[in-house]
């Protein structure tokens, strides 16, 4: 069967439910009855044509990430398989045994969830980026914090502010 390449509102909400229970474009995009991943990406690509979508897309992503941060939360507290039993020769208990392998992929997939999030939703799960500008000046001395959150032009205000300058 032919993917689909016209856009349809119902075509988009069914790509944007599937982000939202964690399936990545890609998956969704190699699914029965979907398009092809670029054909996705030329509809998000020219907004003014498909302006619905990008807003359902972005929203899906902003839940996809939060979908994300429970997951890492259950991952954690899930110590299933964190130790394995040995047995004997002759088939018996002889004891447990610490599995590092299961404890490592746990490990991998938190990261990669952590990462996924912070690309998705910055501002909330991204590092928080600051910059401390100091400024020296009859005798005293002003810290003032400038973030990547922050309103652009009151970041440029405060730089400018504290580096003496009026341009």
């Amino acid at each position: 069967m032919a993917r689909p390449s016209k856009y349809s509102e119902k075509l988009s909400k069914e790509i944007c439910a599937l982000l939202m229970e964690g399936l990545s474009l890609r998956s969704i995009c190699t699914k029965e009855g979907m398009p092809h991943q670029g054909t996705v990406c030329r509809w998000l690509a020219d907004p003014e044509k498909y302006p619905a979508f990008s807003e359902q897309y972005a929203r899906a992503r902003e839940i996809q990430a939060e979908l994300l941060a429970d997951e890492i939360l259950d991952i954690a507290d899930n110590g299933t398989n964190d130790y394995m039993e040995r047995l004997n020769k002759d088939g018996e208990s002889a004891g447990w045994q610490f599995n590092g392998e299961n404890v490592q992929r746990s490990k991998l997939r938190v990261e990669a969830r952590k990462w996924t999030a912070a690309k998705l939703l910055p501002k909330k799960f991204g590092n928080k980026v600051t910059k401390e500008i100091t400024s020296k000046g009859g005798g005293s001395t002003e810290t003032k914090v400038i973030t990547a959150d922050m309103d652009p032009k009151e970041a440029s205000r405060i730089y400018k502010e504290m580096m003496g300058r009026d341009d």
